[in-house]
């Protein structure tokens, strides 16, 4: 049980790593992932469709603790979570398009600007940034007369120009 539970959560893991970000909203890819296998290992055991309930508190158990030993690995070695987590995206700099971020990402420009208004931005030269995050959702970052800080979000390792 065991092995399955974790043969399902890495193909079910990689599966939706590649499949893309955009739908996901605020749930990471891993969130939603044990939240969708453990409400389908937890069904099994209460339908009767497994063996027995021990069997699906095995399979949840399973997939709940590789959740929780990622979480805490990802934290004590960063290395590991650029692995495993998308980076983000760069869309806008300096109020022009990265055409590349958008194809990447497969983000159409109706897509980023009906973002962008959703944002309450009007005018996309005031845009300094704007990133898709590794959760899905569209961060921006308007321009300021004020130089940027050197801890700044603004940092990028994924997307130099």
């Amino acid at each position: 049980m065991m092995v399955r539970g974790t043969t399902m959560y890495w193909v079910l893991y990689a599966l939706l790593r590649i499949s893309g970000r955009r739908d996901m909203g605020s749930l990471g890819v891993a969130d939603m992932l044990v939240l969708v296998l453990v409400a389908d290992a937890a069904g099994n055991a209460m339908s009767g469709d497994s063996y027995s309930m021990g069997d699906g508190i095995i399979v949840v158990t399973t997939i709940v603790g590789w959740s929780y030993l990622l979480d805490r690995l990802c934290y004590y070695i960063p290395p590991l979570q650029r692995f495993l987590e998308p980076q983000r995206i760069c869309l806008i700099r300096d109020g022009r398009i990265l055409v590349a971020g958008l194809k990447r990402e497969h983000i159409s420009r109706g897509e980023l600007m009906e973002q962008l208004r959703l944002k309450g931005v009007g005018d996309i030269s005031r845009v300094k940034r704007a990133y898709l995050e590794p959760t899905g959702e569209f961060s921006v970052i308007n321009q300021t007369e004020h130089p940027v800080p050197e801890n700044s979000t603004l940092e990028e390792s994924e997307n130099k120009p």
